[in-house]
């Protein structure tokens, strides 16, 4: 599912900010991705969501060299990749409900069968009442769980999330550390970066865990599934 083999990242000149990153994750695996601030987490995130390229490196995703990829082949792998940003990326014009539903649309979804996901998933993640509300009144809780919603709702092969818990109370963090497990389970290999360490000790899940750019555990493709 996801390969890295010496991968280092450097923006422009300035200096590497991920150093010889080497791990696989095998498909269906679920890991925390953890640090303290500036370690690195966002960055190798940014890789795997193909919005910055190795410096140097081989980065294999679904079994193909990302280098050697052309840009018409970038939109069809990123649909694969569920990704929750820091910043929630909303379309400020679109409701809850069609932010939600817009990888579905871009799938060829059917109305009928994306009213009933695109609800059901919104009622779960306790916005039920909030269908029709655009970003612009949401709470910045609020527009996390559409940003979740919207990167769960077509069932990604690869999910990454960038502290997806950040900005919600225990409760609704619980809920969706269960969603993500809940798509983990039908076969969705799930990376969550987070600063939470009483919810990674509390799910027990594999940890990457890197520090100064650099990566601490190396987990190899029989340690993971």
């Amino acid at each position: 599912m996801v390969l890295l083999e010496d991968v280092s990242v450097r923006y422009g000149t300035g200096p590497e900010v991920l150093h010889d990153i080497s791990f696989a994750l095998a498909p269906g695996s679920f890991h925390f991705l953890v640090g303290p601030s500036g370690a690195g987490k966002s960055t190798l995130l940014k890789l795997l969501h193909l919005a910055v390229r190795p410096s140097r490196g081989r980065l294999n995703l679904f079994g193909r060299d990302v280098n050697a990829l052309a840009r018409a082949d970038l939109p069809a792998m990123r649909r694969r990749i569920g990704v929750v940003f820091q910043e929630f990326r909303l379309i400020p014009h679109l409701s809850a409900f069609d932010n939600v539903a817009l990888p579905l649309r871009l799938a060829g979804a059917k109305g009928g069968e994306i009213r009933q996901h695109v609800t059901e998933l919104l009622q779960w993640v306790g916005l039920g009442d909030q269908i029709e509300t655009r970003p612009a009144r949401l709470s910045g809780g609020q527009q996390q769980r559409v940003a979740i919603a919207r990167a769960v709702i077509a069932r990604p092969s690869l999910l990454i999330a960038d502290e997806p818990t950040g900005n919600v109370d225990d409760r609704i963090a619980m809920r969706l550390m269960y969603l993500f497990e809940e798509l983990n389970k039908l076969g969705t290999t799930v990376l969550i970066a987070t600063h939470n360490e009483a919810l990674v000790n509390r799910f027990g899940h594999r940890q990457l865990r890197l520090d100064g750019g650099r990566l601490l555990t190396r987990p190899r493709p029989a340690e993971v599934g």
